[in-house]
């Protein structure tokens, strides 16, 4: 195979035929269409306000940003606003399931569309085994260890790189919550439903016993009135000063991984292009409100140097001589992290489902069922390794692991929008009847179409004051978003690597940041003056191109953050990924099976 024909391959485009009510027309009736606007806002809350409440609020204002920790949640909140901006154009555009795995199928190609794909499977799976470990250590604390003394006599495990034991209740907490998915959707979604409320409810109770309890001396401590055994820092209110505000941000970051999840059920939404949209936007309001006001009374009610990393609610409110609130805190704590498995759960099978039907991944993994109306074999098994990763693994290890894969898929939505926007006008096709999929075919560029050097630079300037979007101006902008990348990628290097000599303002670190500076704007100006879409849709996201770009960027900066053992584990599971692509995905993907049935067909995605 030639290297052009190969790049088509691995380039070509799912097409969505998308009817008036958002619903996708080739795949009506499989999955059921149970889930409103309330159900989706309680599915993205309840899927990320569990750890981040009890446990990052207390662990990022001792070790990293004192009382300024409400500052870190609202610059966490600000970049994952921007990400969810992008997930809710995509989301009401593309109402479909699979999330960025759908949204990058679309507009970038296939190969890319796997990678992500397989990608979120592994976070969606991991994130789900660290909150299955971390309900199951949340309730042997508060039955003083009496699990982890049993397991250890029953099932130890030596291993450095596993637990010292099989936690057999983490397992089994996945394995119940799996089977209620797979049979009982709507029965689950009202039960998360009804934890979410009550979760909320917590969350107003500790707000408003902490106001009662608030002391404004806590946010401005000297130390030298502090026991020099406490890590107090410099005190007031930036302890660690304002990098570490930032660290914190970095961390706080990913108490709002989650909301993604109303994504992945574009085929279950009663009104997918009003709903997702509305539920991804006020999601991350309600779960910002909670986490700015728990870490805001939090650190006013006990001194931020004396927090306890695991449990800070219970513990502050053990100290401060409040018992009944600290047992109403406990017993919420537990809700919250039920509600947040459930959330992290319920994308796995959704994922499958979209690329088991699109034969990247094994057919047998999406096939749903016709009476529960889910994916029941695809929900099971991807429960039984949630169960299993929870039991074999530690907290540590597992919530190492979440991170880079939602940051990656959240840079490629980014991107697809800035390439959906300024791409071609959609085309219309004859699409043949005689499969239930042919509306998903490939988008594949004509053997003659080419794009010379001397047009290539006029459209790169615009010369011609071109208003309606082309091949040549979309290969303009698609060039700029690679170019965009890269140089964001060097601009965080030497952000990241020439942090000091950028606080000391030495001239050379200087030079290099403002240079790239420089060059990441002027790329952002000529892709501002190619002609865009002119398409309606019922979401946009609102300065394009510099909301998915500041986007980009702050998502290449906070994966630079990550360890290289997350990066050696990330490598691992992609190539397992690759290999399963290359002797299974590419020659069973229906894109590849239909074009050897009728040939190559140039298709656009149809709005």
């Amino acid at each position: 195979m030639s290297a052009p024909s190969c790049w088509k391959i691995l380039t070509r485009k799912k097409i969505l035929s998308i009817d008036g009510d958002g619903s996708s027309g080739a795949d009506n009736g499989k999955l059921g269409r149970i889930l409103n606007t309330y159900d989706l806002t309680a599915l993205g809350v309840g899927a990320t306000l569990g750890v981040g409440v009890y446990v990052l609020a207390g662990h990022v204002s001792k070790d990293q940003a004192g009382p300024s920790v409400v500052l870190s949640f609202l610059i966490a909140a600000a970049a994952s606003f921007l990400a969810g901006l992008c997930y809710a154009e995509f989301g009401a555009r593309v109402p479909k399931s699979g999330s960025a795995y759908i949204y990058s199928y679309v507009c970038i190609g296939e190969f890319m569309a796997f990678v992500i794909g397989w990608n979120l499977m592994l976070e969606y799976i991991i994130g789900s085994a660290s909150v299955s470990r971390g309900l199951s250590l949340y309730i042997d604390t508060l039955a003083n260890d009496t699990m982890k003394i049993r397991f250890r006599e029953i099932a130890p495990m030596e291993w450095d790189f596993m637990s010292s034991y099989f936690d057999f209740f983490g397992f089994s907490v996945a394995i119940l919550l799996g089977v209620a998915l797979a049979f009982g959707l709507k029965k689950s979604t009202i039960v998360n439903n009804c934890f979410t409320v009550l979760n909320i409810g917590i969350v107003l109770f500790v707000i408003i016993a902490g106001a009662i309890n608030a002391d404004v001396s806590n946010w401005n401590v000297n130390p030298a009135n502090v026991s020099t055994i406490y890590n107090v820092g410099e005190g007031g209110f930036f302890p660690f000063g304002f990098e570490g505000t930032l660290r914190g941000a970095a961390t706080c970051f990913f108490g709002f991984v989650g909301f993604d999840c109303i994504a992945t059920t574009g085929e279950e939404v009663k009104n997918p292009r009003k709903a997702i949209p509305r539920a991804i936007l006020l999601s991350l309001c309600t779960i910002f409100l909670a986490y700015f006001g728990v870490s805001t009374v939090l650190t006013l009610m006990w001194p931020y140097y004396k927090q306890d990393v695991n449990a800070p609610l219970p513990f502050v409110f053990n100290e401060i001589g409040w018992t009944f609130a600290k047992w109403t805190v406990a017993i919420g704590g537990i809700i919250g992290l039920v509600a947040s498995l459930f959330g992290a759960m319920f994308p796995q099978p959704r994922i499958i489902y979209a690329m088991a039907q699109d034969g990247l991944v094994f057919k047998a993994l999406g096939e749903v069922s016709p009476r529960f109306k889910t994916p029941v074999f695809g929900t099971l098994c991807a429960a039984l390794l949630t169960g299993t990763m929870a039991g074999l693994f530690d907290l540590k290890a597992l919530v190492n692991m979440l991170s880079i894969g939602t940051l990656m898929a959240y840079t490629v939505v980014a991107i697809s929008i800035l390439i959906l926007r300024f791409s071609e006008a959609p085309q219309t096709a004859s699409i043949p009847s005689t499969s239930k999929q042919m509306q998903e075919s490939s988008n594949l560029l004509k053997s003659g179409d080419r794009l010379t050097g001397s047009a290539f630079m006029r459209q790169l300037f615009n010369v011609s004051c071109v208003r309606i979007p082309s091949h040549t101006s979309t290969s303009v902008v698609g060039v700029l978003v690679t170019l965009y990348c890269l140089v964001s990628l060097g601009l965080s290097l030497t952000i990241y690597y020439a942090k000091q000599p950028l606080y000391d303002l030495e001239p050379w670190a200087l030079t290099l940041a403002g240079a790239l500076l420089g060059i990441l704007l002027l790329i952002l100006l000529l892709m501002s003056i190619q002609p865009r879409e002119t398409a309606e849709a019922p979401f946009k996201v609102p300065f394009v191109p510099l909301l998915p770009a500041i986007s980009i960027f702050v998502n290449i900066y906070l994966m630079l953050m990550l360890d290289v053992y997350t990066w050696i584990r990330f490598g691992i599971w992609m190539g397992i990924g690759l290999a399963l692509y290359a002797f299974y995905g590419f020659r069973n993907s229906y894109q590849e099976v239909y074009s050897r049935q009728n040939g190559w067909t140039k298709l656009k995605y149809v709005r």
